[in-house]
């Protein structure tokens, strides 16, 4: 098929909105954290931008996507983007978008690599090591999302082969970074933050701010995975609207025990709902998505709960508010999902096909198990090789002086800043 200007200006649009949401996390866990601690929370989204961008196109997407090696890997046939032999490939329509150049697709993707890791950051705010971190993001990067994210959309990935459905990324991204903070809480259980259990957000008008964009980046990010301007795009966008609404106003009104809504929580329910609708949101109809959405903010809400009772140190809530909700979007994509949505799908149980829930319920056991293992497995290498956190006289002075010298409200320099 020849490429489609429409098609292609729509998915470089989308992967523009996606860019913008990894420094939306940043200002989205900033307002959550102390003052101090402000630009090393905004700037560990940021890094995340530098090293996946490098990791992808050096090796990245040639094992998320090259040629398949048995299933579970891409081969390296597409690294550096083909430099050699394979460059015309990469140049031509992508086989898995057929009307947008290849390397269109490659960028999206890229963009999606890039976010995974920054909402991990969440889970150790506060706390890291900067060069610790940049060392996981890397490892991380490589050993966890490439081989999922091969498994679930590669050409020849054993997951998408067993008929898994995942729209946007409810799996890819969001299960595997839940659970991926979820490991971090517990392999790091006796390095904790100075201050324990909730404090107050320094500023709950940057979280907010986050979310807003967040919510509109988001519009690229499920949008934009129908690869085209059609109307399975236009589905996306509604459906992930709805879900948000739906969560943000469900999470309102479970808050209301404490006698009035908190701002920072809705904004968090919205983005559950926007967790909870990606990888349904392009099989799924207005009315699914709205159950969606508000089914997906009970379960964040009282999973931060749960997480809390057990003593897991997810500092921002990682865990509950991506691992879960995703969890329950990847699950509900194989009750409400419908052919009559989207002909490239598949019917749900609601549909009379039990085999996709089979399918959701499979594909998600097995990512939270491989997330799991491999990110306590990379936080104790990392922990054992530099230590993974910084000391309580560290903490006490906040991360934005022990990283970078600066103060992060009032724009004042110290040290070799100056120089």
């Amino acid at each position: 098929m020849a490429i489609n200007t429409g098609d292609t200006a729509w998915v470089l649009i989308s992967s523009s909105l996606v860019m913008l949401m990894t420094p939306a996390i940043g200002l989205f866990y900033g307002g959550m954290v102390q003052q101090k601690n402000l630009l090393s929370t905004i700037m560990l989204s940021f890094v995340t931008l530098l090293v996946v961008t490098l990791q992808w196109v050096i090796f990245g997407y040639s094992l998320a996507f090259g040629p398949d090696i048995g299933h579970l890997i891409g081969n390296l046939d597409w690294a550096c983007l083909g430099m050699k032999d394979t460059a015309k490939e990469l140049t031509a329509v992508s086989a898995y978008a057929p009307t947008i150049p290849h390397m269109a697709f490659m960028l999206f993707q890229m963009k999606f690599a890039v976010i995974t890791p920054a909402l991990i950051t969440g889970a150790f705010a506060e706390r890291v090591k900067f060069p610790a971190f940049i060392l996981f993001t890397l490892l991380w990067t490589t050993l966890v999302y490439d081989p999922v994210a091969h498994w679930v959309w590669g050409a020849g990935g054993w997951l998408k082969s067993l008929g898994a459905l995942d729209f946007a990324g409810g799996t890819v991204v969001h299960v595997t970074a839940g659970v991926a903070a979820l490991a971090m809480g517990i392999a790091l259980r006796r390095k904790k933050r100075l201050i324990d259990g909730r404090f107050t957000p320094f500023s709950v008008s940057l979280t907010l701010f986050g979310a807003v964009l967040l919510w509109f980046g988001w519009f690229g990010f499920n949008g934009g995975s129908a690869l085209a301007a059609n109307g399975i795009a236009v589905q996306a966008l509604v459906t992930t609207n709805v879900a948000a609404a739906a969560a943000a106003l469900t999470w309102m009104i479970l808050s209301l025990y404490k006698g009035r809504p908190s701002a920072a929580g809705t904004a968090t329910g919205a983005v559950v709902g926007l967790v909870a609708i990606t990888p349904a949101c392009g099989y799924v109809d207005i009315l699914s998505a709205i159950i969606i959405g508000a089914i997906g903010a009970a379960v964040s809400f009282f999973s931060i709960k749960l997480v809390e009772e057990l003593g897991i140190d997810d500092s921002l809530d990682v865990c509950a508010c991506h691992g879960m909700a995703g969890t329950w979007g990847a699950i509900a994509t194989g009750i409400f999902a419908s052919k009559a949505v989207n002909a490239a799908g598949a019917d749900g149980l609601l549909h009379g096909n039990p085999g996709l829930f089979y399918a959701q319920i499979a594909s998600v056991a097995v990512v939270w198990v491989v997330s799991f293992v491999a990110t306590y497995m990379i936080a104790k290498f990392i922990d054992l090789l530099m230590g993974f956190t910084v000391s309580h006289e560290q903490q006490k002075a906040g991360l934005d002086v022990a990283h970078y010298w600066d103060d992060a409200l009032e724009g004042e320099s110290v040290g070799l800043i100056n120089v």
